[in-house]
């Protein structure tokens, strides 16, 4: 029997399938990273190699959605990389992870990016996570030189009476409350200055001339130090809380991670690309020094601390309930007279 021939239409439209990977579903399973927009150096993600790509969401929200989708939902087999910040990350239950695999590169990374690897279980736990950068919450100075003078002051400086009103808080009580070392009499203070709680609308807020201060990520205010004459950042000698970026590998991936592209991040010539976007590897205190001299003093200072400012920095380790319930009730307590309480 002889098979009729195909029309030059069904040819092309056959041709167009397959293109779009609707046949043989070879390209829809091509591995894919996930990272929320804003969330992944550009330079980075730009560098990934075939036939890896990458697929930005619009929030971390949606990230963790395609690895836990809704109840009778399959998991996105596309998924085989997540890009996710500490604290959404050490929310997911660690049976939706599997070790990243990067155990000689962690090994280049300094001790206190650890427990991030582990997902802060105990000593031994498997590395479910790449730790590739990392950022203290510092204070973004407008048009402030006098408050800037006074950076050994740290920050107490977030209760100077000509904040009020003009200072813009993380959304986060947890790091608010960190940033006063969990001092009632402060806390209640601070929250008596806030404009607003909203790290993500920060900068809108500051550059409009709506605030004068705001409490943001190293990472979101080193770009901006570089263009704008305006703005002074201060990391407090006394230490600051940390944010983390991490690379996971879901537990229904069978994708090697490329553990050549992960190397990148942590010499040049990506690593300078990394620093000038904010962008802060945790390699070893030297490292980072001798990486951060191409920038102005201060913009070094801020990339590459001395080894014993960064050893009074502090993560932020998942909560236990009756933690939780002890920072709720140190935030309400705090808030100004007649102010709903704020929730996590």
């Amino acid at each position: 029997m002889v098979l009729p021939s195909l029309r030059r239409r069904q040819v092309l439209q056959l041709g167009a399938l397959a293109g779009l990977g609707l046949l043989g579903g070879c390209r829809r399973q091509d591995p894919q990273l996930l990272a929320s927009r804003g969330d992944l150096s550009t330079a980075w993600g730009a560098a990934l190699p075939r036939p890896w790509s990458l697929r930005l969401l619009d929030d971390p929200a949606a990230v963790v959605a395609a690895l836990r989708p809704k109840p009778g939902q399959p998991a996105d087999p596309r998924a085989a990389l997540l890009q996710l910040s500490d604290g959404w990350a050490t929310a997911l239950p660690a049976s939706l992870l599997q070790p990243i695999g990067s155990a000689a590169l962690q090994d280049r990374l300094t001790s206190w990016s650890a427990p991030l690897s582990r997902l802060f279980a105990p000593p031994g736990s498997p590395r479910l996570a790449f730790p590739w950068s990392f950022s203290p919450w510092v204070l973004l100075l407008r048009n402030r030189p006098d408050l800037a003078r006074r950076r050994a002051e740290g920050w107490d400086l977030l209760l100077d009476p000509s904040l009020a009103g003009q200072l813009v808080l993380p959304s986060s009580p947890r790091v608010t409350i960190a940033l006063v070392d969990g001092d009632a009499e402060r806390l209640a203070r601070l929250r008596r200055s806030a404009l607003a709680y909203d790290d993500r609308g920060a900068l809108n807020l500051l550059l409009a001339s709506d605030a004068q201060a705001a409490v943001l990520p190293l990472q979101r205010v080193i770009p901006l130090l570089r263009r704008d004459p305006r703005l002074a950042a201060i990391l407090p000698a006394s230490g600051s809380p940390l944010s983390w970026s991490l690379l996971l590998r879901p537990a229904g991936s069978d994708q090697v991670p490329p553990l050549e592209w992960l190397a990148e991040v942590l010499q040049p010539p990506l690593l300078p690309k990394l620093l000038a976007a904010g962008w802060v590897p945790p390699l070893p205190p030297a490292t980072l020094q001798q990486a951060a001299r191409a920038f102005p003093p201060p913009l070094a200072e801020l990339l590459a601390p001395p080894a014993e400012l960064l050893a009074r920095c502090h993560s932020l380790p998942p909560l236990v309930p009756g933690e939780r319930q002890a920072l709720q009730a140190l935030w309400d307590g705090a808030a100004p007279q007649g102010m709903a309480a704020a929730g996590r």
